[in-house]
């Protein structure tokens, strides 16, 4: 990955609304007729919520003008005063009402676009090379979906129902006052709401860079704990517990200091607001007090001054929380953008057609490939492997055996040469058919933690029971799923580790077998199991061959030696190919390689004897 470049405030910004750009889309579905009349839906809910809230001071005022208007005198001001509070209580009521109606209507908008953009990043991460999922860790990967994806829902509400109704009551209030005050509240107003924005901007960004110290110290301080209570004998072999207790006290002491400021700063954040917001209200207050003074404004003038603008700052309050959620969002989104971005390497070409299999030869013809420009790792390999033959490739450690799988498999493209199969250039058909033809039984075969049946069923969608148990008859399994007392439906554990190494390799054949692929490919299938179990998995594996092209990748010279042909791979080339018997007589690189183990077994024997 290249390095990360500092970015200025600018670039921040436009990688903000490039960010926006990208995620509109998914809030306002084009194929959607439905989803978008909730979103018209919601919009109208929330000008009703706003309305209604922006009605109260006004009743409010009308309340308190009766109760002290010349209406009191004539017996009429308690009638219209208590019609006033009426309708201010049920104005409360209905902004309430409307804003649970907003978020009932606009739910499923929020769920469907965070399941929209999860299952496009999900499918594009399938799409993307071995080479893409080898460099990433899958935890960062995973964090980076998670985060990105939960960062929608909060960012809709947040600027659908926070920002955009903060917006239209800024508005609306400006001309409420204009009509009703003139240009000087407005204008005061104005500059509250300007320096308050400031101010809560200026400080959180700086309480951002404390607690993001306070997390760092915080996650020093378990590391610590958490890796000397792991290391706790060697603790006491050193004598080192108070060397332990004072490396701990010193992070925590650092994480304390951080705490304390962090916490401060929120007291300030707090204390400049509430300076801004008073400072209004006590100006505005004093401006309405003036007019009553003067003979211009009424009582109720106070009351209406002083509840408008103690709704229009209840939002704002939470300023410099939505302020850094938004802001965090935008860089969680802008992250799982990026990753969606990624291109893909392997690809299929335009209209490539399926690939069909009636003979299933395998022609490697002048393949060059290495993983990275620098390093080749095949140097214009060569092979002819006949339709329904048994066929090994060995060769030492780092010749390129695994390579070829990998390339059979289309994880990556060779940079010359081709790669046939029945006369078929691999990478003028469809990457699916061209796996759907292939079936491997890998070194370490991973399963799903989920059942039995359904690792053994995941070798084809829609695979049924009886193809389930016949496969699972075909790997010799029956006896495993006879002792079990759930059968089929055994919980295999995360990554099959409930289950042995032999179990699990013959769980990854019934896969294979369900599959019933014309190539089969054993990736050193039996090189981590200990010597009887291998000779088990190996008859099953001959059975298994039958009728099929098999290719065996193998270290063990001692499982492929009744091969139909053997290729001998030496530092990228075929060094040399043939029968077990006429490489031996050869005297070569696999003559070389048979004494060298036949040498490490009989030491072996001896060191046990």
């Amino acid at each position: 990955m290249p390095p990360e470049i500092p970015r200025t405030d600018a670039a921040a910004s436009h990688a903000g609304w490039a960010t926006m750009r990208r995620f509109l889309p998914y809030l306002w579905p084009v194929d959607n007729p439905a989803l978008r009349r909730r979103i018209v839906g919601a919009t109208l809910l929330i000008l009703a919520a706003k309305a209604s809230t922006l009605a109260l001071p006004y009743a409010y005022k009308r309340a308190i003008d009766a109760m002290s208007g010349p209406a009191v005198a004539n017996g009429t001001g308690y009638t219209i005063a208590l019609a006033f509070v009426l309708a201010y209580a049920l104005g409360r009521f209905a902004g309430v009402a409307f804003d649970n109606l907003r978020n009932i209507v606009f739910e499923r908008v929020g769920q469907d676009a965070t399941r929209a953009l999860a299952e496009d990043v999900f499918g594009r991460l399938h799409k993307l090379s071995l080479r893409f999922h080898l460099a990433r860790r899958t935890g960062e990967v995973t964090k980076t979906i998670e985060r990105g994806t939960k960062s929608i829902d909060v960012m809709l509400y947040f600027l659908l129902f926070n920002i955009a109704p903060t917006v239209i009551e800024l508005l609306a209030v400006a001309i409420i006052f204009f009509v009703n005050f003139g240009w000087p509240l407005v204008a005061a107003t104005a500059l509250a709401v300007v320096l308050y924005a400031w101010a809560t901007r200026t400080i959180t960004e700086w309480r951002n860079a404390l607690r993001e110290r306070m997390n760092r110290l915080d996650g020093q301080a378990m590391a610590r704990a958490v890796d000397s209570l792991l290391n706790y004998e060697t603790v006491k072999y050193f004598g080192a517990e108070a060397r332990e207790e004072a490396r701990y006290a010193q992070a925590t002491r650092a994480y304390a200091e951080a705490a304390v400021k962090s916490e401060n700063s929120l007291g300030l954040l707090n204390i400049a607001q509430a300076l801004i917001v008073n400072l209004l209200m006590a100006g505005a207050m004093a401006y309405t007090v003036w007019g009553w003074s003067r003979g211009q404004l009424t009582v109720g003038d106070v009351v209406f001054v002083n509840t408008y603008l103690t709704q229009l700052f209840r939002p704002l309050d939470m300023l410099g929380m939505v302020y850094r959620t938004i802001r965090q969002g935008l860089i969680d989104m802008a992250a799982m953008f990026k990753l969606m971005d990624e291109p893909q390497e392997v690809a299929d070409a335009p209209g490539a057609p399926a690939l069909v299999v009636r003979r299933p030869a395998v022609t490697f013809d002048n393949v060059v490939f290495g993983y990275e420009p620098d390093r080749t790792i095949l140097h214009g390999l060569s092979l002819e492997i006949p339709a329904g033959s048994k066929v090994a490739i060995v060769g030492p450690s780092g010749a390129g055996k695994s390579t070829i799988a990998r390339l059979l498999f289309r994880f990556y493209d060779p940079q010359a040469g081709r790669i046939l199969i029945d006369g078929q250039d691999i990478l003028g058909v469809t990457q699916i058919s061209l796996r759907k033809a292939l079936g491997i039984v890998p070194q370490d075969s991973v399963l799903f933690n989920d059942t039995i049946g359904y690792n053994i069923a995941y070798g084809r969608d829609g695979a049924g029971l009886a193809e389930i148990e016949a496969a699972a008859r075909g790997a010799a399994l029956g006896p495993l799923i006879e002792r079990l007392p759930q059968g089929f439906e055994t919980e295999v554990g995360e990554r099959g580790l409930k289950l042995s190494g032999g179990e699990k390799q013959r769980v990854a054949i019934a896969r294979t077998l369900v599959k019933n692929p014309p190539i089969l490919l054993l990736d050193e299938a039996t090189s981590a199991l200990d010597t009887r179990t291998e000779q088990d998995i190996l008859a099953t594996l001959n059975a298994v061959s039958q009728d099929r092209t098999t290719i065996s990748i193998a270290h063990r010279l001692s499982t492929i030696a009744d091969a139909d042909a053997i290729f001998v791979l030496d530092q990228g080339r075929l060094a040399e190919s043939g029968t077990h018997a006429a490489l031996l007589r050869r005297d070569g690189v696999y003559a070389e390689m048979w004494a060298r183990q036949a040498a490490e077994k009989d030491e072996l024997g001896v060191a046990a004897e």
